[in-house]
């Protein structure tokens, strides 16, 4: 059973946990960890979602992440699930968003992983990812249109990376 702590709309704690899988109360939210990996020559780190998860199986995203746990911070759940689905042992993780989405009672908390470590070393998770790839800015930009790309990782880092784009490019 796993537990997160819950949440108003503006991040204050309620002082109680909710369980994955039961209704989430109206009102009521969790924190979600959304980490890019960033590679010092530039590239990207995309994994493909195991073709047996319920929910976007099969495809691809641009993050490592999840939710967050009942006693971890934002940012200790970021670095927990980095850790878990890539094998990535970060020192830092940069801050890049948070976005409070209603309809799925969670808010998200973006972070940037800069990793200058071997890109054949990643770990894959078993249940959670089966591949992964590395891509450059322009082909990752492309790429989120893919249909086999998670549509919900590109409205979260899309304008993140387009702001990363345009600075690229002055």
């Amino acid at each position: 059973m796993e537990l997160w702590d819950a949440y108003d709309v503006r991040g204050n704690s309620l002082e109680h946990t909710l369980i994955r899988g039961e209704e989430v109360p109206a009102g009521e939210y969790h924190l979600v960890a959304d980490i890019l990996v960033r590679h010092t020559d530039g590239s990207f780190l995309l994994t493909q979602r195991d073709p047996q998860k319920p929910a976007f199986p099969g495809c691809w995203e641009l993050i490592a992440g999840g939710s967050v746990l009942a006693g971890e911070t934002a940012l200790s759940g970021a670095m927990r699930e980095l850790r878990e689905e890539t094998g990535i042992q970060a020192d830092a993780l940069a801050p890049a968003f948070e976005i409070t989405w209603p309809g799925r009672h969670a808010i998200y908390h973006g972070y940037v992983c800069r990793y200058a470590g071997d890109k054949e070393a990643i770990t894959l998770q078993p249940g959670e990812t089966v591949a992964y790839r590395w891509l450059t800015l322009p082909e990752l930009l492309a790429f989120m249109n893919d249909p086999t790309f998670v549509a919900t990782s590109r409205e979260r880092w899309g304008v993140y990376l387009h702001t990363l784009k345009e600075a690229e490019l002055k």
